[in-house]
């Protein structure tokens, strides 16, 4: 009997993946119509690697957004949020450690100064972003005020926040070791080491996913097919890091992104917590009558996208190295569009991690193409939004037909 079910579930896995596969393809055709358009200047590992870097921002408020939007809600605070984040950290670090920790340090090396300085910097940044969450879920979790009320009310003051705090200053210079954090390099050894470690995880996934189905009685699929899956898994990562170390090496957030995304899609995987976010926005009054904590899971959902917005806002400060007017503004949209073109549907209960990304990488792609061959940038803009609204045309379509 329990063999006879694999197959329906193996179809239903197949079906949710089918579109994260589809904006791969659709990935591979925009990287090379702009290699073509820009005689492969778009592909050249230095600006890849910029690429890679400049989507990591955004890419972390997408990867917590995917949560969001699963249970059916929406956070149109994050970019304000983050640039919040920044500021705080911005001036934390100029106004306040500086001159406290030479003060309380008198000895101390200015490396070491810089680097504590950072360090503190850093947690109070990711401490303030989890607030944050904790605020806008508590008022949407337990007072009960909508998410999309709450969250633009939030976008307003956290905007508001960054103008009284920078009086429309930038805040500069920074120390060394937080421009680090976004704008430094794994050396190309550690990057190969790496590469190893990854391909020799997905091995051992491998081999523990076929374990199990057969510990479930559940019929294994085809050895050929999970062999396939491993071996262009393990290319995929081998050619990133070469193409990577062709140039200076894996940025440092491109890894910590990846290090996010891999926790993050254990969460919606792996765990209760993930299921029960997907059965919220799949069917609330089911969730609710199965006896499941609806007002909790909703509080740490916000929680955890606040947390995004502290590791994002950390980010942000280090690829500028200073804390600007304009951080964060409209990352809101470029999250919630990534996710959509990524396959999270806006009704709720469907996303992936990895389509978020993708999404991120084929909207950071176009208007990075499109920079590279010098257009207009209201193209960009106009570009952007049009594939933004095909994405949830066929997430609605494909929900309709579904139904």
């Amino acid at each position: 009997m329990a063999i006879q079910t694999a197959e329906p579930k193996t179809r239903k896995s197949l079906q949710t993946h089918l579109r994260t596969y589809a904006i791969v393809i659709a990935l591979a055709g925009i990287w090379l119509l702009f290699g073509v358009l820009t005689h492969w200047l778009f592909l050249d590992p230095r600006n890849l690697s910029n690429l890679l870097r400049q989507m990591t921002i955004e890419s972390f408020l997408a990867i917590g957004m995917v949560l969001v939007i699963v249970t059916g809600n929406i956070d149109l605070s994050v970019g304000s949020a983050t640039g919040l984040v920044s500021v705080v950290v911005a001036s934390l670090q100029y106004f306040v450690l500086h001159p406290l920790l030479a003060h309380l340090l008198p000895g101390a090396s200015t490396v070491t100064l810089g680097i504590l300085n950072t360090v503190i910097a850093v947690i109070a940044g990711l401490l303030f972003g989890l607030l944050i969450g904790v605020y806008q879920g508590a008022l949407i979790a337990y007072l009960k005020i909508p998410a999309f009320i709450v969250t633009l009310g939030g976008m307003l003051i956290f905007r508001g926040g960054v103008l009284a705090i920078t009086q429309g200053k930038t805040i500069s210079p920074l120390e060394t070791s937080m421009a680090f954090i976004a704008q430094g390099y794994i050396p190309n050894p550690i990057g190969w080491a790496l590469a190893v470690i990854v391909v020799a995880a997905i091995i051992v996934f491998a081999l523990r996913n076929r374990s199990k189905r057969r510990d479930f009685g559940f019929e294994p699929v085809p050895i050929s097919r999970d062999l396939i899956r491993v071996i262009i898994t393990s290319a995929l990562v081998i050619v990133f890091v070469f193409i990577m170390n062709s140039y200076r090496g894996i940025p440092n957030p491109v890894l910590l992104m990846g290090i996010v995304a891999v926790i993050f899609t254990y969460i919606t995987n792996h765990t209760k917590f993930g299921r029960y976010a997907f059965a919220l926005g799949g069917n609330k009054e089911a969730t609710r009558l199965s006896g499941i904590n609806i007002d909790r899971l909703v509080f740490i959902v916000f929680i955890l996208i606040g947390l995004m917005t502290g590791v994002s806002g950390v980010v942000l400060t280090g690829y500028v190295a200073a804390g600007t007017v304009g951080g964060g503004l409209n990352y809101e949209l470029e999250a919630i569009a990534a996710c959509v073109i990524g396959g999270t549907s806006l009704m709720g209960g469907e996303g992936t991690i990895i389509g978020a990304l993708v999404g991120m990488l084929i909207m950071s792609s176009i208007l990075n193409g499109m920079s590279v061959m010098d257009m207009g940038v209201f193209w960009q803009y106009i570009v952007r939004g049009i594939v933004l609204i095909g994405a949830v045309y066929i997430d609605v379509t494909s929900k309709r037909s579904r139904e």
